[in-house]
């Protein structure tokens, strides 16, 4: 096995204890890390939360005094300062470690290529792009929150063969069988916040949550311009258990928001003078609340705003094997495009079944990102 076969092997494990990390490490990256000594696994290790030890360091605790000399394998570049976490450059070097290799170097401003630069300075040899596609994915909200400082926007629907999401009367009780339904709760539990309009709230009176729960409460965020939102909605009854924001406009009376207010809801107003599209300030102080993951699940007003505006990254999409027909509601409305060849095409692009449902998943260039 040539070296390169071996650095991707090792890579690629480092990868997967990094994904043992998700849900529980955002704002973070996710991070693994394996230290070898002669082709043997000396120590491994994967950022486990939020606040602790990095993977860097859980691997070089376990491997101890073995990683003298030993490779360390890790996905992204070793942070080289002090945050809630001493800098992991000093531990690998005092580790006397004599190789590194990492997949991508980590563009938060205060590491930006420091942290190798760092290594190399002190005699410690560096290889890096090993599997560097695979980390970049794997990391891609992380990568696009240090970019533009807002979260990675996932859009997720169930509809009928016939592209329907309910039927004329609103009615969409269960399009999706209930292992496709299991898939989204998984998404919800490693989400930062979970978005509808307040016409899907009204007709479906969800309660998005995660259930079971998962590593992380996602915020219940719902558009309402007017806040209308019912007192008697499930989502405004647990809105003490559960987070919910309530996103207003002008249209909004001081009344109308106070008495969601008292019923223990967060009130954001977003005036549409503030910004040519009010989906951008939104998705602004989503950022600043180190949002990371934010669920879009519509209705199709909803998701074809996010769409017209660029703002989508990821999709998930549930199709099953009904025909509704008829005047039902399609997943996107809004104004889409004029010309086929303007659509955007997703890559990253996976499709499976599940108990008869068609399951479609992907990302958009990350170019379409920004």
């Amino acid at each position: 096995m040539t070296d390169k076969q071996d650095d991707l092997r090792w890579m690629q494990r480092a990868l997967t204890l990094a994904r043992q990390g998700e849900g529980h490490v955002e704002p973070n990256p996710m991070v693994g890390c394996v230290i070898t000594q002669n082709e043997r696994v000396v120590g491994e290790g994967f950022h486990t939360a939020y606040g602790t030890d990095h993977a860097e360091i859980e691997a070089l605790r376990k491997a101890g005094e073995e990683a003298t000399g030993g490779c360390l394998y890790v996905n992204l570049e070793p942070c080289c300062h002090q945050g809630k976490t001493g800098p992991c450059t000093q531990a690998i070097l005092a580790a006397k470690i004599r190789r590194v290799v990492v997949a991508n170097t980590d563009p938060f401003p205060q590491v930006a290529g420091s942290g190798l630069a760092e290594l190399e300075a002190n005699g410690v040899e560096i290889v890096s792009g090993i599997a560097a596609e695979e980390a970049e994915g794997l990391n891609a909200p992380y990568f696009h929150y240090l970019q533009t400082k807002r979260p990675w926007v996932i859009a997720k629907w169930a509809m009928s063969l016939d592209g329907k999401i309910a039927t004329h009367r609103g009615e969409s009780y269960w399009i999706s069988n209930p292992s496709s339904r299991k898939v989204v709760h998984q998404m919800r539990g490693r989400v930062d916040g979970i978005l509808i309009g307040r016409r899907t709230a009204e007709v479906d009176d969800p309660q998005l949550t995660a259930r079971p729960s998962g590593p992380r409460t996602a915020v219940r965020i719902v558009l309402d311009s007017a806040a209308q939102l019912s007192s008697e909605s499930q989502l405004v009854r647990s809105a003490r258990e559960t987070p919910l924001l309530v996103v207003t406009s002008e249209a909004a009376s001081i009344e109308a928001e106070s008495r969601l207010t008292d019923a223990g809801c967060e009130v954001v107003k977003i005036n549409r003078d503030q910004a040519s599209n009010p989906l951008h300030t939104l998705l602004d102080l989503l950022g600043e609340r180190k949002m990371t993951n934010l669920l879009v699940e519509g209705g199709g007003k909803v998701l074809g705003s996010f769409l017209d505006a660029g703002l989508i990254n990821e999709v998930h999409a549930f199709v099953a094997p009904m025909l509704i027909g008829g005047k039902g509601s399609s997943p996107f409305a809004g104004s889409g495009v004029e010309q086929i060849d303007l659509a955007d095409r997703l890559g990253r692009c996976h499709v499976e079944q599940i108990e008869g449902d068609l399951y479609v998943s992907g990302r958009f260039p990350r170019e379409k990102s920004v």
